[in-house]
């Protein structure tokens, strides 16, 4: 099962840090490469100073948008899709059992979901995948379903940027008439999924603390994995991330923190070039994630 995967890289690795890999090559070293073999080159490098320093991440997560738009089938170059497929590879070979979420937040009618679930699980053989609910149930279960056959499924439940607050916190009147924002609808049908599909989990950002310690309440004895972005680039705290875990009674080992250019490329933010020594920046940055993370780990 997918909830036992994470329990086991968690305790395995120390941490419940997520990894994101979402390339921006033209911000990438090795400027002399063409794009998609500039981030194969980068990651690859980045994981070997990773595995010297033993530094382990409890999962990596890779936008598939991120590679697709390198892709270039007219010109027959060697391709995004395919720097997606080396990244894939030398994660099952340098860190085996560590969980890949695919990031592709899907999310359409019942059959063409089918088609997106086995693009996930099947075509990138991705241990999860993100989904967006906003279409309903039918349009998640085509994923869910695959929970059955121990994958995960994280739906877009409270997110990190700043325009989810335009529909999520809406606020609903149930038939009790009580007043609850969506987010609140959106996890009581998550936990249903849950229940049904064990693996089923959800994406809360780090980025609004009340919020995420409702929601992990809400969660904790009800065996949902979070899935927690919006550390690092977009201003969430690692630190108060896992004391809000901690203090609301969520199981920590299920949470994912994510952090992907906090990490993979720190400078940009700073609006420089990949400095010399890039690949240590990197690692310090992830190296300070591990350790806030695992605190009350």
């Amino acid at each position: 099962m997918y909830i036992e995967s994470l329990r086991t890289s968690a305790q395995k690795q120390g941490n419940i840090v997520c990894l994101g890999l979402d390339p921006l090559p033209e911000h990438f070293p090795f400027e002399e490469l063409p794009p998609a073999q500039r981030v194969m080159k980068t990651f690859e490098t980045l994981f070997d100073r990773m595995i010297t320093l033993s530094l382990y991440p409890a999962a990596f997560k890779p936008n598939i948008g991120y590679y697709h738009r390198l892709d270039r089938p007219r010109e027959g170059d060697f391709s995004g899709s395919q720097a997606l497929v080396q990244v894939l590879t030398m994660i099952e070979e340098a860190f085996p059992g560590v969980p890949v979420i695919l990031d592709a937040k899907r999310g359409d009618i019942a059959s063409s979901s089918a088609n997106y679930a086995q693009e996930a699980f099947a075509c990138w053989e991705a241990d999860a995948v993100t989904v967006a609910p906003y279409m309903g149930s039918d349009s998640t279960a085509p994923f869910a379903s695959w929970c059955e056959k121990g994958k995960g499924v994280y739906i877009l439940n409270r997110t990190s940027n700043p325009g989810g607050a335009e529909l999520q916190n809406l606020e609903l009147r149930d038939d009790a008439g009580e007043v609850a924002p969506l987010y609140m609808t959106v996890a009581r049908a998550i936990t249903e999924s849950a229940a049904r599909f064990p693996g089923c989990g959800a994406v809360v950002g780090a980025t609004n603390p009340q919020e995420l310690a409702q929601l992990a309440a809400f969660y904790a004895s009800k065996q949902v994995p979070l899935l927690i972005p919006g550390v690092g680039g977009q201003g969430g705290s690692a630190g108060v991330t896992v004391r809000t875990l901690s203090q609301s009674g969520y199981p920590i080992d299920l949470a994912r923190i994510n952090s992907s250019s906090g990490i993979t490329h720190p400078w940009v933010k700073r609006k420089l070039a990949p400095p010399p020594d890039w690949d240590r920046l990197s690692t310090d940055a992830l190296a300070r994630l591990i350790e806030e993370s695992c605190r009350e780990f």
